[in-house]
């Protein structure tokens, strides 16, 4: 079951990790798919391996010029925008007392600005065709925060303050906007941790193991559907139980 055929989606940082697996779960649904990256190694890259169906876009997401090219460049060669999947996102881990300004600004240019800005202009092509679905990747650490990561924290708790108003907002023009949250997951940024420091986090999730980045693309698969056409303003999580 195709279920996102005849669909045109946008994944920002969408070169690696879960953004990549996302774009490999879109393709494979039937939709045709953007990647919006800032690296152009791993963006050339993920669409030679996903083939045809998958094309892409130099973007700083924190640049409004940057998004707003992406945007028209899609809406130009495809027509429409159905789907914004607001994947992009970066760290600059530090305690309290050893973060700088820049560290600080840097994360919430990225990821939070980044997300406003990105679905500020999607969102005036879905309003143009009366339809979308916008999926921001949110964080359980931006319910119940982490040690050392005050700016990516913020950044994902502003992020969810988004989603619901944008679910309000956005609504009437039969838009739809939920939030991902993800817990532990296994991707090539975790891919180098101790394998000490692996098990003791695996051992905090009731299901006592590390999540896939699939477990992701497959909530984002479902949600980016008619499937889920009654689901807005929703974050949903998908960490093994760990916030229970």
């Amino acid at each position: 079951m195709n279920l996102l055929e005849n669909k045109v989606c946008i994944i920002t940082g969408g070169g690696r990790g879960i953004g990549r697996e996302t774009a490999k779960t879109f393709i494979e649904a039937g939709a045709t798919v953007i990647i919006a990256d800032f690296d152009d190694k791993t963006g050339t890259a993920t669409v030679d391996k996903l083939g045809g169906q998958c094309s892409f876009v130099k973007t700083d997401v924190s640049n409004e010029e940057s998004v707003k090219e992406l945007v028209k460049s899609v809406k130009e060669q495809h027509g429409h925008v159905d789907v914004l999947v607001n994947n992009a996102g970066i760290l600059q881990d530090q305690t309290l007392e050893k973060m700088d300004e820049e560290q600080f600004d840097r994360v919430i240019q990225v990821n939070l600005r980044g997300v406003f800005l990105c679905t500020k202009y999607a969102a005036e092509v879905m309003q143009e065709q009366g339809s979308g679905v916008i999926l921001n990747a949110s964080s359980v650490v931006g319910r119940f925060g982490n040690f050392g990561q005050t700016n990516y924290v913020a950044a994902k708790a502003g992020l969810e303050g988004m989603t619901k108003v944008w679910a309000r907002e956005l609504g009437k023009y039969c838009i739809r906007v939920n939030a991902v949250a993800p817990g532990f997951i296994q991707t090539d940024m975790t891919a180098g941790m101790p394998e000490k420091i692996i098990e003791m986090m695996a051992d905090k999730v009731p299901l006592k193991k590390w999540g896939q980045s699939e477990d992701v693309a497959n909530l984002y698969c479902f949600l980016a559907s008619d499937e889920a056409s009654y689901i807005n303003g929703a974050v949903l999580t998908v960490d093994g139980g760990v916030v229970v």
